[in-house]
C-alpha cells in the first residue's frame, strides 16, 4: 500500500462528479440544482457512505479510503475500467487486477439498472451482489452492508437462519440445491481460483449441510423463473426472476417482475412506495 496522493485524488473526484449530470445516474435533477452535474450528497448516497466522508476526501483531508470504498465511489461516480485503475493508484493502492472474476460494473450495465423501475441487481457467479437499484434494496435489503464471506448468499444461506427466513420453508431444500449448484459451476470454471476455495473451504467448516451437498457433485445453474419471497412489509410475494449474463464479465444481471393485474404486482407497487425502509417482522 502506497501513500495518498490527497490533492490528485480530490481533483479527479470533483471533476468526475462534475460531468455526471442526475439523469446519468437515475436521478430527478429536481427544481433548485445549482450545483453542475451531481452534488456531493448525491455520490456519497450512491457510494452508501456519509457525505461528511465523501467530501473530506474531496477536500484532500479524509483518511486513505480501503479498496472497498473505493470500489463503491467507482461504480457511484460511473468510472470505467482505466478510470477506476487511476482512482486506485490516486489512493495509494494496486488497481484490481483485470483477469478472471471482477467485481467492477461497467458504467452501461450501471445506466441499465438506473433506468429499471423493477427491483434489478448485478451478482457474480459467487453469488455476491455487486450493484442493486433502490427497488431491489426495498426488495431484498441493502446488501452493500456485508463484507467478507457474507457478501455471497450461498454463505449467509448456510451460516445462519436470517437469509433462510426470507423464504417459505417448503422451498429452503430447494435454494439450497440452487446455490450449491452454482458454486459448484463457479468452481469448475475457475478450480484455481482462491476465492472459491476459500469460500467452499469456510462453508463445509461451518455447515454440514452444505458439505452434504458439496460431495454430491451437483454442478448446476438452476435458476427458477418464478422466486417466491416471504417479505416483512408486504408479505408473501411471487415474483418471476430473469437472469441475464453479462458476457466476459462473470456477472448476471437479475431483474425481478411481477404479472400485470396481478396481487403480486400490487405488493410491489407498494414496494415502491415504502423504498427501502426497515420493517420489524410481524410478532
Amino acid at each position: 500500500m502506497g501513500s495518498v496522493d490527497r490533492p490528485e485524488l480530490a481533483d479527479f473526484l470533483r471533476r468526475r462528479r462534475a460531468v455526471l449530470q442526475p439523469r446519468d445516474v437515475g436521478l430527478h435533477p429536481g427544481p433548485r440544482r445549482r450545483t453542475p452535474g451531481l452534488r456531493r450528497e448525491d455520490v456519497a448516497s450512491l457510494a452508501g457512505m456519509s457525505t461528511d466522508y465523501y467530501a473530506r476526501l474531496e477536500q484532500g483531508r479524509g483518511p486513505q479510503p480501503s479498496e472497498s470504498m473505493l470500489a463503491a465511489i467507482a461504480r457511484g461516480l460511473r468510472l470505467s475500467q482505466d478510470e477506476r485503475d487511476h482512482l486506485f493508484r490516486l489512493a495509494g493502492h494496486t488497481a484490481p487486477a483485470r483477469d478472471g472474476r471482477s467485481g467492477h460494473v461497467s458504467p452501461a450495465l450501471l445506466h441499465v439498472l438506473d433506468r429499471l423501475d423493477t427491483p434489478a441487481q448485478v451478482v457474480d457467479d459467487l453469488g455476491r451482489t455487486l450493484a442493486q437499484n433502490p427497488m431491489a434494496v426495498a426488495l431484498n435489503g441493502d446488501h452493500a452492508t456485508f463484507t467478507g464471506h457474507a457478501r455471497s448468499i450461498c454463505f449467509r444461506w448456510f451460516a445462519g437462519p436470517e437469509e433462510r427466513a426470507g423464504y417459505p420453508a417448503e422451498d429452503h431444500d430447494h435454494h439450497a440445491r440452487v446455490f450449491v449448484g452454482g458454486l459448484r459451476a463457479a468452481a469448475a470454471r475457475t478450480p484455481d481460483d482462491p476465492e472459491v476455495r476459500d469460500l467452499v473451504a469456510e462453508l463445509r467448516r461451518r455447515s454440514p449441510a452444505f458439505a452434504a451437498l458439496w460431495d454430491e457433485h451437483d454442478v448446476s445453474v438452476r435458476m427458477d423463473a418464478a422466486k417466491r419471497k416471504i417479505h416483512p412489509a408486504v408479505g408473501a410475494i411471487t415474483l418471476n426472476c430473469q437472469r441475464l449474463a453479462c458476457e466476459g464479465e462473470g456477472q448476471f444481471l437479475l431483474v425481478y417482475t411481477a404479472v400485470p393485474g396481478s396481487e403480486d404486482r400490487e405488493k410491489l407497487d407498494l414496494l415502491r412506495v415504502v423504498g427501502d425502509q426497515r420493517f420489524a417482522p410481524a410478532g
